[in-house]
């Protein structure tokens, strides 16, 4: 095992393993003709680079098990999803429309715009959990800490229901072509997105608990902007809004993002 001295190496040697990975998926997509696994790879990637962490880390603090196990239990219960339900519904139309309109080889495109910087975005978002680890940590969990787990919970309780939702009222053939508004969706139009924010921000907490510095909020910043304003809900809401009658009324009457009430004069 290579001994890392410095949080330098450290993170250096995560984003090399990062790069890696992506490389290899990036190979395994050319015969398979498509990229959409990279989601549940998203989620999976997280929990590579904590494990990873973790290791290289030895012995553990109380700390390094906590950002360990709650992004293990997040990741994996992800990716396990999300691999499902490409197994189930094939190529996502987000990758599709990409490389369709990607100039040059696609497969250039794929790699560059879809695995390799999805790596460097997710060695980005992982920060808390990666400095979170090399910080010393205290015996025991603070107040910062405690608030983080609790709210790690939340939003894996959060997602989970949202997605199981989600998949009950899609396997439905009665709602095909409707909206769904029932459940969490009744209250955020992205229960699965809030979710996601809740657990990285918790995460974060936990690392600031741990003695990481303040700067490392830059990876539940970046992944909150991504999922609002980026690749998440703006890109899906665009489609949506094209293809399914009634979204812009849900639009109306729904939060975008944090949990809240339908507006009552948009239901009337």
């Amino acid at each position: 095992m290579p001994s890392i001295e410095t949080l330098g190496q450290l993170l250096v040697a995560n984003f090399v393993l990062l790069q890696v990975c992506m490389l290899v998926l990036w190979l395994v997509s050319i015969p398979l003709k498509d990229v959409s696994y990279i989601d549940t790879f998203w989620a999976a990637g997280f929990v590579i680079v904590a494990a990873a962490t973790y290791l290289l880390l030895q012995p553990a603090t109380l700390h390094q098990n906590v950002l360990l196990g709650i992004t293990t239990v997040w990741g994996l219960r992800l990716a396990s999803y999300l691999f499902l339900r490409w197994r189930r519904e094939g190529p996502d139309p987000r990758y599709v429309a990409l490389l369709k309109k990607a100039p040059g080889n696609p497969h250039m495109t794929s790699l560059t715009k879809v695995f390799l910087l999805q790596g460097v975005m997710l060695w980005i978002v992982s920060l808390p959990v990666q400095v979170g680890q090399w910080a010393p940590g205290a015996a025991s969990l603070g107040l910062l800490a405690w608030g983080g787990v609790v709210l790690c919970v939340i939003g894996i309780l959060f997602e989970s229901i949202g997605d199981a939702q989600m998949k009950a009222f899609r396997g439905n053939p009665a709602n095909a072509g409707q909206v769904m508004d029932r459940g969490l969706w009744r209250y955020t139009r992205h229960p699965n997105y809030f979710g996601d924010a809740c657990v990285w921000w918790g995460l974060w907490l936990v690392a600031v608990d741990a003695g990481a510095g303040l700067w490392t909020a830059v990876g539940p910043a970046l992944l909150t902007w991504t999922l609002v304003r980026w690749s998440g809900a703006a890109l899906l809401e665009r489609r949506l809004k094209r293809s399914r009658p009634g979204y812009e009324e849900y639009l109306a009457r729904t939060s975008s993002f944090i949990p809240w009430p339908p507006k009552r004069n948009a239901e009337s």
